[in-house]
């Protein structure tokens, strides 16, 4: 927050409470907290999609959390909408909340609704994608970049070095996207052929016909990395009707329980798994944290395993 502030600004910040962190690189501003229990505070809630299972199971973590604690949630859905999750968030700051849990649709996209967050003084935690700017309390996430060196190492490990491998990217401008793609091409670099890579915004529908489309291209595909599950499943199908069951190695990221089901079968090589309800956990406990005047980590990590059917 700037040194110089009107009367009028600095009473509003003495009598709420600003996020006392930034992961943009800035000067961090420790305000006055003033404490409240869970069972007082009320937390809003901005989701991107309740049409994938991931984020269905992650506010479900904050949900189950808060009626344990008492807490009150104004939850919405995004539905995958940069315009819809602004106006969304805006109406929760309108509304009073106590503090932010933001999953972004678009890192980027998300600034001015942060932003507007910290003219309020509105504490923001964001879960699974960050905010490219604006002031934010703390990022609840998996290690994204790890997870994808591990999903190349676990197709160099049961495909080989130099197979013809594809890629099927999430939403263009997520935070999740551009690290999983980087982690993977880390690996893959090196060891892989990459002979494509084609966004299908972390959506089944989208993977399935990507995938027919890669296949028509490329028919020599031996290994798919599909940075979530639902796409993975989706490539899974377009695999499945082009009558090459088997012979082409998928492997997912997130864990959701259909992509863990597709593994246990047997159809789906492997995922890379998070655990999206203990995010959406972690996430609330952070705010518990913060207005019971504890100072938490600007990151908070959610751990990651590689599911096999071994």
């Amino acid at each position: 927050m700037k040194k110089l502030l009107s009367l009028a600004t600095a009473a509003l910040f003495l009598v709420g409470c600003e996020q006392a962190f930034t992961l943009e690189g800035e000067d961090a501003n420790v305000q006055e907290v003033t404490e409240k229990a869970p069972s007082e505070l009320v937390v809003g809630v901005s989701i991107s999609t309740l049409n994938n299972p991931f984020f269905v199971s992650l506010e479900e973590g904050i949900n189950n959390l808060a009626e344990e604690n008492g807490t009150k949630v104004k939850s919405l859905d995004a539905q995958n909408d940069t315009a819809k999750q602004t106006n969304d968030v805006d109406d929760l700051i309108q509304q009073g909340v106590d503090i932010l849990l933001i999953n972004p649709v678009d890192s980027s996209a998300i600034t001015p609704a942060v932003e507007s967050a910290n003219a309020k003084g509105i504490p923001v935690i964001t879960i699974d994608r960050s905010s490219e700017s604006g002031k934010i309390l703390a990022l609840v996430a998996s290690d994204n970049v790890e997870g994808g060196e591990m999903a190349a190492e676990y197709i160099k490990q049961i495909s080989g070095e130099n197979v013809e491998t594809v890629q099927l990217e999430g939403v263009p401008g997520a935070s999740a996207s551009r690290e999983r793609g980087k982690g993977f091409m880390n690996i893959a670099e090196e060891s892989l052929n990459v002979i494509d890579s084609q966004t299908a915004n972390f959506d089944r529908a989208e993977g399935l016909t990507v995938m027919e489309n890669m296949l028509q291209a490329n028919p020599n595909i031996k290994a798919v990395f599909a940075q979530n599950d639902e796409m993975a499943l989706g490539a899974i199908e377009a695999i499945k009707a082009a009558g090459l069951s088997g012979s082409i190695q998928v492997v997912g990221f997130d864990g959701t329980e259909d992509g863990i089901n597709s593994v246990k079968a047997g159809v789906l090589s492997a995922t890379v798994a998070q655990q999206p309800e203990e995010m959406g956990r972690l996430a609330l406990q952070a705010a518990f944290d913060h207005f019971a005047g504890i100072t938490i980590d600007e990151y908070i990590p959610s751990p990651l395993e590689l599911i096999t059917k071994d």
